[in-house]
């Protein structure tokens, strides 16, 4: 029978946290293109991602792999910042003692020393921008300014941003023309979307068949197959499941869900189709 958890033990809370961190074939292919990034000493790289594709766990995944592979990784989301302060915070995240944070010197010139510091020693310096579409004009041209340039102090450093489709044309043409690769995320195929599922519970110590492969993939069919929304629809299921004593989470247990989320019109609903996802992302 599905069993209800409280919320902190719960599956598919979505969390940003490193054991949460689902390695299907599209994250596994965007880090082992990051890890390509590094180990060319390329100095800039876009991931490319529509809203719950999974950008900014993706840039902590990498945060965890690329530092171990002994780079220096600071990971800042842009998003929404105001003018002015992402150079602070960026220093922030940075190991600097307390004599290096307490020079009486420019923030970018404490930037510099440390990028210097970081290439006499071949150490790869790594920038990850989350949301660079997102951020004040003056973060995303330092961060172009940083993948563009020339001198010795910056030749270890590296820069990933991270933007959705929509904002890529809104990026400086120096940080587009300097990237080496382009990495598009992907939605979740209706066999990822499975393979998430089972991992997820397993994770949690539940058992990983839990949702019937139909009910697997009509999740996929409504979710879009993308990651955050595949956990609230999953999340809300399984409650849904606990609530009526069921042994399993089944495809009709799923359409009921997205109902309740998302009504629809009889027009909505195809043979082929299903329903078809509109605002509930939002909601």
């Amino acid at each position: 029978m599905v069993r209800d958890t409280p919320d902190t033990a719960a599956p598919f809370a979505g969390r940003l946290e490193p054991a949460a961190f689902h390695p299907g074939p599209p994250q596994e292919e965007a880090l082992a293109r990051l890890e390509w990034l590094v180990a060319e000493r390329q100095r800039c790289g876009i991931v490319v991602g529509a809203e719950g594709l999974g950008k900014s766990h993706l840039a902590a995944a990498a945060a965890r792999r690329l530092g171990g592979l002994g780079c220096e990784v600071v990971v800042l989301s842009l998003g929404g910042l105001p003018e002015g302060e992402w150079l602070e915070l960026l220093l922030d995240r940075f190991c600097l003692d307390a004599a290096t944070r307490a020079e009486p010197i420019r923030p970018w010139q404490k930037l510099e020393n440390r990028l210097r510091e970081n290439a006499l020693m071949e150490r790869p310096t790594v920038l990850v921008c989350d949301d660079v579409d997102r951020g004040p004009a003056d973060a995303a041209a330092g961060v172009a300014r940083i993948a563009a340039a020339l001198e010795p102090r910056f030749a270890w450093s590296l820069v990933v941003a991270t933007v959705t489709p929509a904002g890529l044309d809104g990026v400086p043409d120096a940080l587009r023309q300097r990237a080496a690769v382009r990495i598009e995320l992907a939605a979740w195929t209706e066999a990822e979307t499975a393979d998430y599922l089972a991992w997820e519970l397993a994770r949690h110590g539940r058992r990983d068949d839990l949702f019937t492969p139909d009910a697997a993939a009509t999740l996929a069919r409504f979710a879009g197959g993308v990651p955050r929304d595949v956990c609230r629809l999953a999340r809300l299921a399984l409650a849904a499941a606990a609530g009526d004593g069921a042994e399993r989470v089944d495809a009709a247990m799923i359409e009921r869900v997205w109902r309740e989320l998302v009504p629809v019109e009889p027009a909505a609903v195809t043979a082929t189709e299903g329903l078809k996802p509109r605002a509930w992302r939002r909601a």
